[in-house]
């Protein structure tokens, strides 16, 4: 019993480092300009403080499975959070930009390592019966982070110091270290497999994530087809494929990339990939539109969102109970379809959208949330040999993070394009009179002359900003519409899928 109750708390320890590496990213996104402000950093830089995590950590991410083989499951999460924790101490005490960037290097590196570590726990630590439970409390941790991240952001910013952002992490960090390392199994590290380390298959992983999220950084902005875009895309898909050949034939490679010949887990990591276009991106739009058109506070703009977070932890027990005696290909099915519906439930939103028009929608993607995500982890993970489930976590992971770096470029790409376009076109459709788009806008049509010509300058700057607006709500609503068509995708691919039995065991030969 004492054993059984130390590996959950080493366990629950760990998912709390996980928790914080997550929170890390989205907590800091609406305080942006209070540390651009405090430390003097140009508004043109200022993206670089989320970049540079982003970047650090999706290259950890792959390596993880690496590093777990080198330093056992105990000895990488105990490395990897007592660097975060320093990282954050580097991020609080910042004085200049420079400083700031590598100390959020060093932060999000160290996180990444954290993210698959845990899943993996979930399937070397417990027995069949008790990994529903583990999952549900992975994930939902995984997938609340980026939902309370921009009200805990809100609420620290307006009430501390900046350097509170990171200064959080330090209390629950070293708890969670002295639980870990109190509970957490040991296991023997293997350090002779750092020497045999791929080194050339390292370098072409850097290179290769780092110029596709760069490219995608700058593709909506800077326009996909310009040359720094694509100089950035071709070196990224140049360098993927040196690292896709050295994994194959390397003696030791930092990636198995042999699980993809494994259909459940190949369908899994495509539903990560769709799920996280879904999850990010639809966190992102909300932010976006709560505040661009909306003009809410950081604060009310994470209040707002908690919705789907309370919807999501009221599911979880029912998500546990089903996962145990349903075919995860059947929840799945139920995930992504729900998910689906509540994304597309957002694309009909007006310039007065607030939060009574938003409930319903965010319901209905927090009740789905929970089977986009314990439903294909054990899809990807349960039929692994031991050995292979860190590099399974890893990818599984991977493909998370990607698919939601690929959803914010699609989408700011939308509203970069789509903006100017409907704004104009409303702009001409209420100059020709039409009720509709006059009352879209928010124009009484007995304030438009009959002549254009009769416009005065004065009511020109006086209705533009509101074009504008609804220009961009247009197009914030074809975003949620393209996200859910991306995210429906997901119910193409379950039918190619094994079945497997509520034991997490295939119904033919593995």
């Amino acid at each position: 019993m004492f054993e059984k109750s130390a590996r959950w708390f080493g366990f629950i320890a760990m998912c709390l480092g996980m928790f914080m590496a997550i929170l890390d990213i989205q907590i800091v996104v609406t305080s942006l300009p209070a540390i651009s402000a405090a430390l003097n950093i140009p508004a043109d830089q200022m993206s670089w403080v989320q970049t540079a995590y982003l970047i650090a950590e999706v290259i950890a991410i792959p390596l993880t499975g690496f590093l777990t083989r080198c330093l056992s499951l105990r000895g990488l999460f105990l490395i990897a959070l007592s660097v975060f924790l320093l990282a954050s101490l580097g991020c609080a005490y910042s004085d200049g930009f420079e400083s700031l960037i590598i100390a959020r290097t060093i932060q999000g590196f160290s996180g990444g390592c954290l993210i698959p570590l845990v899943f993996s726990a979930v399937f070397l630590l417990f027995p069949e019966n008790e990994q529903a439970l583990a999952t549900t409390i992975a994930g939902g941790l995984a997938v609340l982070a980026p939902t309370i991240g921009p009200t805990v952001g809100g609420y620290i910013t307006e009430t501390f110091d900046w350097s509170w952002l990171f200064l959080v992490n330090i209390l629950p960090g070293v708890a969670s270290l002295a639980v870990a390392a109190a509970t957490a199994p040991r296991e023997p590290p293997q350090y002779g497999l750092l020497s045999r380390l791929d080194w050339t298959g390292v370098v072409f992983l850097a290179i290769g994530l780092t110029c596709l999220e760069l490219g995608l950084k700058d593709g909506p902005s800077d326009g996909w087809a310009s040359v720094p875009v694509l100089s950035l895309l071709t070196v990224s898909a140049l360098a993927a494929a040196g690292f896709v050949a050295r994994s194959l034939t390397a003696a030791s490679p930092i990636a198995r990339l042999r699980l993809f010949r494994d259909r459940n887990f190949a369908i899994a990591c495509g539903l990560s990939f769709l799920f996280g276009i879904g999850l990010f991106a639809s966190v992102y739009l909300m932010s976006v539109f709560l505040g661009l058109v909306r003009g809410h506070t950081p604060l009310d703009i994470g209040l707002t969102m908690l919705v789907t977070g309370a919807a999501q932890l009221a599911t979880a027990p029912f998500a546990v109970q089903l996962e145990r005696r349903i075919d995860p290909r059947i929840l799945s099915g139920l995930g992504f379809a729900g998910f689906a519906i509540g994304l597309g439930m957002s694309g009909f939103q007006t310039t007065a959208t607030d939060f009574d028009e938003m409930f319903w929608p965010q319901i209905v993607r927090g009740i789905s949330i929970m089977f986009c995500l314990l439903p294909p982890t054990r899809l990807a993970l349960g039929l692994l040999r031991s050995e292979d489930i860190p590099d399974g976590s890893a990818l599984f992971n991977l493909m998370r993070n990607l698919g939601g770096a690929i959803g914010i470029a699609l989408v700011d790409t939308v509203l970069w394009q789509r903006a100017p376009h409907h704004a104009a076109a409303l702009g001409e459709r209420v100059l020709d009179r039409d009720p509709e788009a006059a009352e879209f806008v928010g124009v009484p049509l007995e304030m438009v002359p009959a002549d254009s010509a009769a416009l005065s300058p004065e009511m020109m700057s006086f209705v533009r900003p509101m074009f504008e607006k609804a220009g961009l709500v247009m197009a914030v609503n074809e975003a949620w519409l393209l996200i859910a068509g991306l995210t429906a995708l997901g119910l193409v691919l379950l039918p190619a899928g094994r079945a497997m039995k509520p034991d997490g065991t295939a119904t033919t030969g593995h």
